[in-house]
């Protein structure tokens, strides 16, 4: 299954500590005994065939399967186990802190183990099975292949300090905020990207004192009066509510993002990847 995936049988080889040799003969013993053949195999690359593709449907039923039946043998007094999670880093910080905390305490037999990535990757980790769950925060992503399970429209603000002389204006421009300092994440994230694509289409190009994903060090920086920043809501509600920063009425270029909670539709959900589930829903809907 795992060769199928990568499409290697030495990748495959290297995840499971096998010699390529070991792997390639297990397959062609499998094609044996089964009595037809799963694998192209054409100048060093492999591809399913029709009746390959038909045997790693019913390979990842029986390893769900297998999986439920191990976890109805185990103990139910206490959840356990490993979730993987891939997720931008701009919302690492938003993942942790009290809430976080307080479900640890719940549930302390459950592992969380976080990759940071780009939301391209992040899908193919999750198309390869090598994360449980991807949260985003991009433009919406639907396919018949992935389950989503919270799908919540996050509003986007440009934000400063409440004395920057941007924040008196009753209206601007995008093209306006060019002559502050720029405070901005990663580049490629959403909203970052329309901001991008606006001035563009004005053939003008904005260059950013300082680009990160740590979206609350962007917000505390901007409430710092450093410069201006371009944030999600949800990190930047609480500095407003204490009138550290103020919202800048930028009439021509609106923004939202997508905040989803996605898995692959062939994923087994193991308990303690159910709870990790429940809190995030929780997050994201605060």
């Amino acid at each position: 299954m795992l060769a199928a995936e990568l499409g290697s049988f030495t990748k495959a080889a290297e995840i499971q500590g096998y010699s390529q040799p070991t792997v390639s003969f297990q397959i062609r013993q499998l094609e044996q005994e089964l009595g037809c053949m799963l694998f192209e195999r054409v100048n060093h690359t492999i591809a399913l065939t029709d009746k390959g593709r038909e045997v790693l449907l019913f390979s990842r039923s029986l390893v769900k399967l297998e999986n439920e039946l191990m976890e109805k043998l185990r103990d139910d007094s206490e959840v356990r186990g490993l979730v993987r999670l891939a997720a931008p880093d701009s919302l690492t910080g938003w993942l942790f802190g009290e809430p976080f905390a307080a479900f640890w305490k719940q549930y302390p037999g459950i592992t969380l183990r976080i990759t940071t990535a780009g939301t391209q990757e992040m899908f193919s980790m999750l198309d390869h099975n090598e994360t449980d769950l991807v949260l985003t925060l991009d433009s919406p992503i639907y396919s018949s292949q992935y389950i989503i399970r919270s799908d919540v429209t996050i509003p986007v603000h440009f934000v400063a300090n409440r004395n920057n002389p941007l924040a008196g204006r009753e209206s601007l421009h995008v093209a306006d905020l060019l002559s502050q300092p720029l405070l901005m994440t990663e580049k490629g994230m959403s909203y970052r990207k329309v901001m991008e694509d606006r001035l563009a289409q004005q053939s003008l190009e904005m260059h950013p004192v300082l680009e990160m994903g740590n979206v609350s060090q962007l917000c505390a920086l901007a409430a710092a009066d450093a410069g201006i920043s371009l944030l999600p809501d949800f990190v930047t509600q609480p500095y407003i509510e204490r009138g550290e920063i103020v919202y800048l009425p930028v009439d021509d270029c609106p923004v939202e993002t997508q905040l989803q909670l996605i898995y692959h539709k062939d994923k087994w959900i193991s308990p303690a990847m159910e709870k990790m589930i429940g809190y995030l829903m929780s997050r994201s809907e605060e």
